[in-house]
């Protein structure tokens, strides 16, 4: 079931109700969910603690439970289950075990900065928070901005300005951040990384949703990219997107403004 990412005011009434209905919560952390539970003036008969560390081994109980006739329902501490937060293994079992799963949609991080995008971004791809270490957080970001979909990802306040700066080094596409969503102090901005970096500060604070805009349409597959980015440690743009152009059977025209991109973006 999902639950408000911030403010409270985002809890639907069919989730109220659900929340005032069943006789197990599960939640991902029960100090976070108290406070939901406080704004709608009730006390749950039952909440048991599900998450990442113990889901295995709640599940087995919940599902017996469940298997006895007790209403169950999910929820983490903000947003949607299993949209980057546990519930998977919970809900794969209940599954399994023919129990009957009811979605409570509602509040996301994700769909909530898309709606308020105004970058293309679809078709999008969600990767979820960027590896911690430096070298496989860059190779993730190359390797998915090799594809043409926007990327939406989250990032934490102490690796967030590392990670634009990282972009900036890759791409020329247009960033979207948003920060602290449908909180008291919400930040959306949008632009090139760098500037983003001098607007956020040396010490930026708040939860990170962020979108890399979709590449513009082209005729350039990812094995081609791979061959131009060899080509440009050797030859100057016109050259390499030349020869890549030919070796690839794709358009010379794209390949140079993607050359003209990558020199650009490494400069």
């Amino acid at each position: 079931m999902a639950t408000p990412i911030g403010h409270l005011g985002d809890l639907s009434r069919r989730a109220e109700e659900v929340l005032k209905r069943v006789q197990i919560l599960a939640a991902e952390d029960t100090r976070r969910t108290r406070v939901l539970l406080d704004h709608i003036e009730h006390r749950v008969p039952e909440l048991v603690s599900l998450h990442e560390h113990n889901e295995a081994q709640m599940t087995k109980k919940l599902i017996e439970r469940l298997l006895a006739g007790v209403d169950v329902a999910v929820v983490s501490d903000a947003g949607t289950p299993l949209i980057n937060d546990p519930g998977y293994v919970f809900v794969r079992a209940a599954h399994a075990a023919g129990i009957n799963l009811v979605p409570i949609p509602g509040p996301c991080a994700i769909t909530t900065v898309l709606s308020v995008c105004p970058l293309p971004c679809h078709p999008f791809s969600f990767i979820g928070f960027l590896p911690a270490k430096a070298t496989a957080r860059r190779q993730l970001l190359e390797n998915r901005m090799a594809e043409p979909d926007a990327l939406v990802f989250l990032e934490a306040p102490h690796r967030i300005l590392e990670t634009l700066s990282d972009i900036s080094l890759l791409t020329s596409r247009q960033v979207m951040i948003g920060r602290e969503l449908t909180k008291k102090f919400e930040t959306l901005l949008v632009g090139e990384p760098r500037a983003l970096i001098d607007r956020l500060g040396e010490q930026p604070k708040g939860e990170f949703t962020v979108v890399i805009e979709a590449a513009a349409a082209s005729t350039v597959t990812r094995d081609a990219q791979s061959v131009l980015r060899v080509l440009l440690q050797e030859l100057p743009p016109s050259k390499a997107a030349k020869m890549a152009a030919q070796i690839c059977e794709v358009k010379k025209s794209e390949m140079y403004t993607l050359a003209l991109e990558i020199s650009g973006a490494k400069s």
